[in-house]
């Protein structure tokens, strides 16, 4: 787990010394700063979401996966459970939760995080996740300078995803073909895309509530590619 180590790490010292700016930055800078991240989250998930080859599979794992996660209210459920962080390392950050979750949808969208996950857990040097550090470092600098403190916390829900993956590697391995990284990958820029909006201003969109479209992503195209 190496990897992930490190780029929880990278994580963490970005976000320090993006709070450390944002302690220094005036309001006006700080909104700007939020709009770039915005306008960067959208065109990201954009260039992820156009990369589908199956559109009926995109639409049916958006459209299941987020009437689930409405009657289940992941949403609320997650806000609570930041609050509870919150709270626990009693942080009087306003956008606590907000940069927590903004964080980690950024942080593990992408292919990156499940190729890399799984090139370390089967003994590979783990490159990708190294790369990938990198760009989360720079990345959490311009977040926390927004967001605040909550970007760092975003290293907790990482380390289980990101790390789970990588200790499962072996069973997922054969799993995790090029065609259902492909889809998921595509319906996780469907939600960066919402995130992207909700970061505007255009829209409030419930992203949190979309993500078992992740999973009904993954079975749809394990059945039907």
């Amino acid at each position: 787990m190496i990897g992930t180590i490190v780029n929880a790490g990278a994580i963490i010292l970005g976000s320090t010394i993006g709070i450390l700016i944002h302690a220094r930055l005036p309001q006006k800078i700080s909104t700007i700063v939020f709009q770039g991240i915005g306008l960067f989250t959208l065109s990201l998930g954009i260039s992820m979401a156009i990369k589908t080859n199956n559109f009926l599979i995109m639409i049916f794992s958006i459209v299941l996966g987020s009437i689930i996660g409405e009657i289940l209210n992941i949403e609320a459920l997650i806000d609570n459970l930041s609050h509870r962080l919150k709270r626990l390392v009693k942080s009087e950050d306003d956008r606590f939760t907000e940069g927590l979750l903004t964080s980690f949808l950024l942080f593990c969208m992408g292919s990156m995080t499940i190729l890399g996950a799984i090139e370390e857990g089967l003994g590979n040097p783990p490159n990708l996740l190294l790369a990938k550090s990198l760009l989360d470092g720079f990345s959490s600098i311009a977040l926390a300078a927004s967001l605040g403190v909550g970007v760092a916390f975003s290293v907790v829900p990482l380390l289980l995803y990101q790390g789970g993956l990588t200790l499962f590697a072996g069973y997922l391995q054969n799993f995790f073909s090029t065609p259902i990284i492909t889809e998921l990958s595509a319906t996780g820029g469907l939600l960066l895309i919402g995130l992207g909006i909700s970061l505007l201003e255009i829209k409030k969109l419930k992203t949190i509530n979309m993500l078992p479209s992740l999973i009904i992503v993954v079975i749809l195209s394990y059945y039907f590619l």
